[in-house]
């Protein structure tokens, strides 16, 4: 089943990037007293994800945070490491990167998405939420291949 608005968001272990090197977290703890904005990518240093998606919220930070943010949170299945690279290369201190390198938070969500015939493997589709105090206040999902209701512009508006 698909997470919708109104839902709360599972209960999974993420890995956190921190300059420390990864931290476990648990998204039912994570995700509680705040609101977040967050987004997905089906795999850092992707054109579309590296050229688009992170840089869309590397520039709208500051106006997220202005409309209540607390906090931006991106997500992918892909390493701690990985994720700490893409966000040091292309991303901002404004970002905050959970891995979900075995994809059990996209699976738990319902957004897993089967990327093998890329050779990529199991991954994520590509989407935004407003999440708040753990709860899905909106959720965007891309159609293959589309980046329109993910970006940040759009949950902006949604604000």
């Amino acid at each position: 089943m698909t997470i919708s608005k109104g839902d709360r968001l599972p209960d999974v272990t993420l890995v956190k990037v921190t300059e420390a090197g990864p931290e476990k977290v648990q998204s039912g703890d994570y995700f509680a007293g705040k609101k977040v904005a967050l987004f997905s990518v089906p795999g850092a240093f992707t054109p579309t994800c590296s050229a688009r998606h992170l840089p869309g919220y590397v520039d709208k930070a500051s106006e997220l945070k202005a409309k209540g943010v607390d906090e931006i949170v991106g997500t992918a299945v892909n390493d701690a490491f990985v994720m700490g690279a893409w966000n040091k290369a292309s991303g901002s201190s404004d970002i905050t990167m959970l891995a979900d390198g075995n994809g059990e938070f996209a699976e738990a969500l319902g957004l897993a998405a089967d990327f093998t015939g890329f050779g990529m493997g199991k991954r994520a589709q590509r989407y935004s939420m407003i999440v708040d105090d753990g709860v899905v206040t909106e959720v965007n999902v891309e159609q293959p291949g589309e980046f329109n209701v993910s970006s940040a512009d759009y949950l902006l508006d949604q604000l």
